[in-house]
């Protein structure tokens, strides 16, 4: 009997929720590979910064500040990315040409060297940018966060 009246008054306290944080969402992703340095970079920025690089032979972990965010946010948002194709690709027989990966909110666009629409330059230039920074933060220090990346 005093197991019974011990369990019912445990089975009538309910615990509250647990709140989790939010998961953050891919803000960027950016793919570059090909060209005479046989590159192979692959980013992917999420909306809190923090930016996942991986390139031939390592990848680094990095957060990006809110200044960074907001000039790729406005590249994307007040450049023309919206009313861009889907591809641009060079004419047949080029080699050696970069060819790049952009998704942006759900909008994809493939180019190469020799085929990037001048308004897609300054994008592509920022993302390279960052690329570079993350690539100088990882020398800087002893050790760096490696992280797997599905390809």
């Amino acid at each position: 009997m005093l197991t019974a009246i011990l369990l019912s008054g445990c089975m009538g306290v309910k615990t509250p929720p647990v709140s989790l944080p939010a998961t953050p969402a891919i803000f960027v992703e950016y793919y570059r590979s090909g060209g005479l340095a046989g590159l192979d970079d692959r980013m992917v920025i999420f909306d809190n910064g923090v930016t996942v690089l991986s390139t031939k032979s390592e990848s680094h972990e990095f957060v990006l500040n809110q200044s960074d965010l907001e000039r790729l946010t406005s590249l994307f948002d007040y450049g023309p990315f919206w009313v861009l194709e889907s591809n641009y690709t060079a004419r047949r027989g080029s080699a050696d040409y970069i060819k790049y990966t952009i998704r942006y909110h759900g909008k994809t666009v493939y180019t190469e060297d020799s085929a990037i629409p001048s308004s897609l330059d300054p994008v592509i230039d920022d993302l390279d940018r960052i690329i570079r920074l993350g690539l100088s933060q990882a020398a800087s220090q002893p050790t760096s966060t490696l992280v797997a990346i599905p390809k």
